[in-house]
């Protein structure tokens, strides 16, 4: 297990991918963390060039130049390694960091998923090596903390499963809902999509405009229907389908779902009750009063997420509302939640900031 240098009093992190918006964000939120050092932004487009060219935010705030990828050269700078890159690349990185004793944070989608040939059939790449797949601890911290702790290989869960399972989990594991009848609807804002330009999120697209995608199709699907069928016991599939809005930050997912005993079998404040008891500890997750549901805009620049519950007397349904901001909680603000448990810190070091608003 990395420690914290007698030197510093820090640990070494490189990233990853540093020039998209994961990565980037990483560096944001790293550059306050009191016990983690940035000792390599790395890239394999822009290697050489300093990272403030293409972020000048960044300008005298990280004067580097950006790294090439390279094992032994992250093994001489670092302690731990974060993954924010396309799918597939880190199955082929994955397995020569750990090898070179480095702990590894990946934000991909490369080991979410336990069946090789599941992934292969969704993300449409390789597979990882099974044998990695199964050393992979999945990071949704208020879920599997107790399995993060001490833990070398995190597998950062994707943005919408993180809002959605958050939203869903503590009615499964209950048992209050029927797990056939769940929906879920869920928004993206666009910085969702990374830094690359194409005509889905150039701005006369996206601007005033709302459009579904990916329906029936979209890679986090399994990811989703694997963690619910955990919880549950039994395998569970859902109805899924994602949205673009345009706006930057984001994500909201409504999630619909018959209540076991139909009609009048459980109140709104006893749904409350039990999301307040579930997540009791966790202060990332914050459960609205009764006749509160939350917005987007309320969790924007923060590990937040934000859960509102709605249930109709009339039809038997509840609803949930839960919100993140997509590069926070759903990406790099859960990743240093998730080295913060490894290393065994307070879970909430260096993430302790107040959601920007408006």
């Amino acid at each position: 297990m990395a420690t914290i240098t007698e030197t510093s009093g820090t640990i070494r992190a490189a990233i990853v991918g540093s020039t998209g918006y994961g990565g980037v964000e990483l560096i944001r939120l790293l550059q306050a963390h009191p016990y983690v050092d940035i000792t390599s932004v790395i890239s394999s487009s822009s290697a050489g060039a300093p990272i403030a060219d293409g972020y000048p935010h960044l300008s005298e705030i990280r004067t580097d130049a950006l790294d090439a990828v390279d094992v032994a050269l992250m093994k001489e700078k670092a302690d731990v390694v974060f993954l924010a890159t396309p799918h597939g690349v880190a199955a082929k990185l994955v397995p020569q960091l750990l090898e070179a004793g480095l702990k590894v944070i990946d934000l991909s989608g490369d080991f979410r998923l336990r069946s090789a040939a599941e992934y292969e059939a969704w993300y449409k790449h390789a597979p990882a090596d099974e044998a990695y797949l199964a050393k992979a601890v999945y990071g949704l911290c208020e879920v599997y903390g107790d399995r993060v702790h001490g833990a070398d290989f995190i597998s950062n869960p994707g943005c919408y499963p993180t809002a959605t399972l958050l939203g869903l989990i503590p009615a499964v594991a209950a048992g209050w809902i029927d797990p056939a009848t769940i929906i879920v609807d869920a928004k993206s804002g666009v910085s969702g999509a990374g830094r690359g330009v194409s005509l889905g999120v150039h701005y006369s697209e996206v601007n005033e405009n709302l459009s579904a995608y990916k329906v029936n199709r979209h890679q986090h699907i399994p990811e989703i229907e694997q963690t619910l069928s955990d919880v549950a016991g039994s395998k569970i599939v859902t109805t899924f389908t994602t949205h673009l809005v345009p706006m930057t930050r984001g994500i909201m997912s409504t999630i619909y779902a018959s209540v076991m005993g139909g009609a009048g079998a459980r109140s709104e404040a006893d749904f409350i009750a039990l999301y307040r008891d579930y997540y009791k500890g966790r202060r990332f997750v914050r459960i609205r009063p009764q006749g509160k549901l939350p917005a987007t805009k309320e969790v924007w620049g923060s590990n937040y997420c934000d859960i509102g519950l709605a249930v109709d007397a009339r039809t038997g349904r509840v609803t949930i509302v839960s919100v993140i901001d997509n590069l926070v909680k759903g990406a790099a603000g859960q990743a240093i939640q998730n080295l913060n448990l490894m290393m065994g810190w307070d879970e909430t070091t260096g993430l302790q900031f107040v959601p920007a608003y408006p």
